[in-house]
């Protein structure tokens, strides 16, 4: 019983801790992305979370780790609303059309592409960027191996192969945008015509590892 309660204890005082957490990060990529890294101050985002800026040091430790874990965070957001904007195509072209508009000028994709920037420098930040492509490919693998699937879809390739080639050309396009005077209309044409066409195919004529 004493175990018991004192795992209850234990959670009870780690929920106040990730709810401040959560405020933290929600108060800092809204400031982030208004702003970028450099013009946000510590202070700004505890005072945008009610908190104090010794908590956002006691928490993330330096602005820049906040700022990574915001922008992961981020991006894995902008993932899921991908998935959810792209579940209805019906063809494979509105398929890739919808996720790349989605993702493609998004505010969250290029926080990330700036913390990639970040991670170079600070090699201690790149474990959590790994994990979230891990996660991106994770679940792109998935979401588009059960789209494929249910439409009868075939690509040449396995979903993992796919899901990665998306998330490469999303991230190249966004860091090429934003260096150069190119428009997110131009972007979004740029990747469509760069993501391979799927084609529908009856189910007797799918070759194992089709779909």
């Amino acid at each position: 019983m004493a175990d018991v309660r004192s795992l209850a204890e234990a959670r009870s005082l780690r929920e106040p801790g990730k709810r401040m957490r959560s405020r933290l990060l929600d108060a800092a990529v809204e400031l982030f992305k208004a702003k970028g890294l450099a013009g946000v101050a510590v202070a700004e985002i505890a005072a945008a979370a009610g908190a104090y800026p010794s908590q956002v040091t006691y928490y993330f430790r330096t602005k820049e780790a906040l700022f990574v874990e915001a922008a992961c965070r981020e991006v894995l957001y902008v993932a899921r609303q991908a998935e959810a904007a792209a579940a209805g195509a019906r063809t494979g072209s509105d398929y890739n059309r919808r996720l790349v508009e989605t993702v493609i000028g998004s505010p969250g994709l290029a926080l990330f592409v700036e913390a990639l920037s970040l991670t170079r420098r600070r090699q201690d930040l790149s474990p959590l960027v790994e994990r979230t492509f891990e996660r991106l490919h994770a679940e792109g693998d998935r979401a588009y191996a059960q789209v494929r699937e249910s439409r009868g879809w075939t690509s040449g390739e396995d979903a993992a192969t796919t899901a990665r080639r998306f998330w490469t050309l999303a991230l190249g396009v966004t860091l090429r945008e934003g260096a150069t005077e190119a428009t997110v209309v131009e972007a979004v044409e740029e990747m469509v015509a760069l993501l391979p066409h799927k084609r529908a195919v009856p189910r007797s004529a799918a070759l194992p590892g089709d779909a």
